[in-house]
Order: C-alpha cells, then sequence, then structure tokens
C-alpha cells in the first residue's frame, strides 16, 4: 500500500526526487531536508501532487 510521490525543492520550486510513502502511517504531505543540486545547498523539499 506504498504511493509514489515527488518531492520539489520549496526555493527553487523544481522537482527533484521521487519515493514512496505508507499512506495509512503518513496521512499529511511529507518534508524532508535534501540536497538540491540548482540551489547547491540542502534545502525542505515537500510533496507535490
Amino acid at each position: 500500500m506504498r504511493d509514489i510521490i515527488t518531492l520539489e525543492c520549496t526555493e527553487c520550486k523544481r522537482r527533484n526526487y521521487s519515493t514512496t510513502k505508507n499512506k495509512k502511517k503518513q496521512s499529511g504531505r511529507v518534508e524532508h531536508k535534501k540536497y538540491c543540486r540548482w540551489c547547491s545547498k540542502h534545502t525542505t523539499h515537500k510533496e507535490t501532487r
């Protein structure tokens, strides 16, 4: 029951990563701190639709 999601950088708005999440355990949108190669630093990445 895992769904594929896309993560978007909050600073440059580019969609850099795709990952999976368990819908039963995580009902809201996911946020991860990951490296953005266009910003050249670690930024917060949020789940997009």
